[in-house]
């Protein structure tokens, strides 16, 4: 595209901070509008996929998240009942030198702002956007009034954003998560994303998290399954009921269920599912959770929301009109979306649910099964997010 688009795009996450890179090198004119009086972070600990760190490398920040990031090799969990390995995932089964990276939420955030700032993109805080007119382009505010029209509207408000009109399906469990400081004595394996499951109604994780900034300790995110009915009980309750529950589930948490000494510490996420469809429609464009959101069992939601970013970005380099920009865009990610929204429908209730059946399936013929050719390259295409091919859909290829 030659002539220079007005562009809004609501919220800075993720998604919305990565367009706002790409749109802006590319000369247009970029405002990205934010609820918060100072735009931040909301979360935990996450992991970049190979998918994700290729976008990245495109706005140059493959090598600071990689240097900030911890590297994981493995995803592995054991059921504490029989003892048995339920989950081995190796990033080598599928080729040498692949990896995911975990990270803080904090350390991506600050990278991915500090490009939109330096693109040129010009940001907007304190600023809540309660609905948009997708045929002229103008967001209305909470506060009152309205700005546009624009070109182009991102909605990158995630899964409750006020612009979806899908339904969002709550699953019924989520996680309670905190960062704690890489204990040096402790038991954990610095390359690996570790859980221990209890049938499926338990699960605890602990994943290495790199560090928020040059300099800093590294660190660590430790979650805790738990029924999103059940978190006003937890709150209620002494601390040291959890605590107890954590131990006994995994006793070599101790020393990390020790540092936590207030509810306040732990961070519950409720996990919803949901697909908006059309993803496009007139001027507005849903990017991220916003489109599609899913629960983290796959560890996909900031690679496909980087994959959606730059996806959007090379449709409006190549498209003159704006209906032409949309339909790219949803050509380029639809498969891929509709691929991990399937996949993480189907996995979730084996890891996560009140089911018996599952995790007994899950324990006893899943896991031996699991290790057989062609399971283990399978299983790291799925958790890589290589399976559908997402970036030769885009035109990139992994370096690794």
């Amino acid at each position: 595209m030659s002539r220079t688009l007005s562009i809004a795009i609501a919220g800075a996450g993720i998604g919305g901070l990565a367009a706002a890179a790409f749109l802006a090198r590319q000369g247009h004119r970029v405002m990205l509008f934010d609820q918060f009086e100072a735009a931040g972070p909301v979360g935990s600990g996450l992991m970049l996929q190979e998918t994700g760190l290729v976008i990245l490398d495109q706005l140059g920040l493959r090598g600071p998240a990689e240097a900030l990031g911890a590297p994981i090799e493995r995803l592995w969990g054991i059921s504490a009942e029989t003892g048995r390995a339920v989950l081995d995932v190796r990033y080598a089964a599928l080729r040498s030198g692949l990896r995911g990276i975990g990270i803080q939420r904090t350390a991506l955030f600050s990278l991915l702002h500090d490009a939109a700032v330096s693109s040129g993109a010009r940001v907007v805080t304190g600023t809540k956007i309660t609905a948009a007119n997708a045929v002229n382009g103008t967001l209305v505010f909470a506060e009152g009034g309205a700005q546009g029209p624009f070109d182009l509207v991102l909605d990158a408000l995630g899964v409750r954003s006020p612009l979806s009109s899908a339904p969002v399906n709550k699953l019924p469990y989520g996680a309670l998560w905190a960062t704690l400081p890489w204990p040096e004595e402790g038991p954990f394996d610095r390359s690996a994303l570790e859980q221990r499951y209890e049938a499926a109604r338990k699960m605890a994780g602990v994943m290495p998290s790199g560090c928020p900034h040059e300099g800093a300790g590294q660190s660590l995110t430790y979650f805790w399954s738990i029924r999103g009915d059940a978190h006003a009980e937890f709150r209620a309750a002494p601390l040291v009921h959890w605590k107890d529950a954590a131990r006994a589930l995994w006793p070599e948490t101790a020393v990390l269920v020790d540092q936590i000494t207030d509810h306040d510490q732990l961070t519950f996420a409720r996990y919803r599912h949901r697909t908006h469809w059309p993803a496009a429609v007139g001027r507005l464009i849903h990017v991220g959770d916003s489109w599609h959101a899913a629960s983290p069992q796959l560890g996909q939601g900031a690679n496909m929301a980087l994959l959606d970013a730059f996806a959007l970005a090379r449709a409006v380099q190549s498209c003159s009109e704006i209906e032409d920009i949309a339909a790219m865009y949803v050509r380029q990610r639809a498969l891929h979306v509709r691929l991990f929204q399937l996949m993480t429908w189907a996995f979730t209730p084996v890891y996560q649910s009140d089911s018996e059946i599952l995790p007994w399936l899950r324990d006893r013929l899943a896991a031996p099964l699991s290790k057989l050719w062609p399971a283990p390259p399978l299983l790291a295409a799925l958790v890589s997010g290589a399976l559908g091919s997402p970036l030769a859909r885009l035109g990139l290829q992994s370096q690794r």
